[in-house]
């Protein structure tokens, strides 16, 4: 494996230039972690008005000046070339005041978050690692460059971008650096909705997301203050072998990493406590937790930014989730009809996730949910009809017999109901012979 040629191409022509540059943070830790790089940064001793007379007939795209960073379009790579600097202080906890640029290469590197992302690479110099991040990749540790209050007293968003590495790359954090972000936790307050939207999602998707959510529920509550009630309560119910947030985290574990699809895994319970009811015999009920789950869920994806289409597409799944669906051609196409396709597969995945994180005895049902997986793709692969749209009349057919106005809406519902329950032939003929003995 090698180093995109495009952005080597980029740090050729500053070096021909006279400057220093190196590729540095992700790219680099990936490429020594022996997997592929898609996003590249060049750290480099030139200034920024320097960095765009390098670059004159390549299209450069000032992405912020001020700090230091320009984007050269190499080819259809986008490289962030960024000139040596030193962070002031951060007043509001996220930016910041002022950055002062330097002809360190050093200085750089120790104003980074951890020292994973602290490695630097050249082709004529190699690997500068001056905080130990190849050990620490090594050995798969997570370590903050410096004093680790410090670096999140900086940033509040690294707290959660700690903990997204560790999701994503498996690695665990150093004890000062677990210390130091459990501490700062509230420091998440000063970050913005978009930002924080940006970090869980990918955390999320991550393939140790199960161990980051049990380990750290505390952090998550302070941008996700209605997961906190989740934590530690016992549903009393002999099909559960978990506590609500333990069912929820072994929910998102199970699902496939898709955001829409793990952020309803993780919020389709969430309104379990506020349900909560006992019977005589002392065993917990939660009746209506997946219509009051899904209304606090969305909520919740409104306050972090989602856009309308995720939210309507996770919001649904948690309101459908509890809803039993009959092995049967007549109600999966009805559930096609009501979902769409994807929505329809969207919501077998959830509860198939759903079931794995109950009491194992209960586990037998995916038996069932492959049946209504079967009974779908055979739906799909046959183009049986199972909405307006499959529906072999339509409007102008529905006129030339007379009808008008409303009557053509019902009347076409009517005819996709009885196709929906097998009751008719989705053919024209048989349709609207349908309609003329049904009147």
């Amino acid at each position: 494996m090698e180093f995109d040629v495009r952005a080597i191409s980029v740090l050729n022509q500053l070096k021909a230039a006279g400057y220093e540059a190196y590729l540095v943070g992700g790219c680099v830790r990936d490429f020594l972690r022996n997997v592929e790089p898609h996003d590249y940064d060049v750290t480099t001793s030139a200034l920024p008005e320097e960095i765009l007379q390098v670059f004159p007939g390549i299209p450069v795209i000032e992405t912020g000046l001020k700090h230091g960073t320009v984007t050269v379009l190499s080819g259809e790579l986008s490289v962030e070339v960024t000139t040596y600097r030193v962070d002031g202080t951060y007043a509001d906890g996220r930016h910041p005041d002022a950055v002062t640029f330097t002809r360190s290469l050093s200085e750089d590197l120790a104003r980074r978050d951890f020292t994973v992302n602290a490695i630097a690479w050249s082709p004529d110099v190699g690997v500068v690692d001056p905080f130990g991040g190849g050990s620490d990749l090594d050995a798969g540790i997570l370590r903050c460059v410096g004093e680790p209050t410090r670096r999140f007293a900086e940033d509040g968003l690294r707290i959660l971008r700690g903990l997204r590495f560790s999701s994503v790359l498996g690695f665990s954090l150093e004890k000062s650096t677990e210390t130091a972000l459990r501490g700062s936790k509230d420091r998440l307050n000063s970050v913005s909705a978009e930002r924080i939207r940006e970090e869980f999602a990918k955390l999320l998707c991550g393939k140790d997301v199960l161990r980051i959510l049990t380990d750290y529920p505390e952090v998550f509550g302070v941008f996700l203050p209605e997961l906190l009630p989740c934590v530690g309560f016992d549903q009393h119910n002999f099909h559960h072998v978990y506590s609500v947030y333990e069912h929820l985290a072994q929910t998102v574990a199970a699902i496939p990493p898709a955001v829409p699809l793990r952020m309803a895994a993780l919020l389709h319970d969430i309104a379990k406590p506020r349900c909560f009811s006992s019977d005589e015999h002392g065993v917990g009920h939660f009746y209506g937790h997946a219509a009051q789950s899904s209304e606090v869920a969305d909520a919740i994806l409104r306050r972090l930014r989602f856009s309308n289409e995720e939210r309507a597409r996770i919001v649904t799944l948690i309101r459908h989730h509890d809803t039993p669906i009959e092995p049967s051609p007549t109600a999966v196409r009805r559930k096609l009809n009501k979902l769409g396709e994807q929505g329809f597969f969207d919501l077998l995945a959830l509860i198939r996730a759903d079931n794995s994180a109950l009491a194992p005895e209960y586990h037998y049902r995916q038996a069932i949910y492959d049946t209504l997986e079967g009974i779908a793709r055979e739906i799909l692969s046959e183009k049986q009809c199972f909405s307006l749209k499959d529906l072999a009349v339509n409007g102008v057919d529905l006129m030339s017999l007379g009808y008008q106005g409303k009557e053509i809406g019902d009347a076409l519902q009517c005819l996709l109901d009885a196709v929906l329950e097998g009751k008719c032939l989705n053919e024209k003929s048989v349709l609207l012979s349908f309609l003329k003995h049904k009147n």
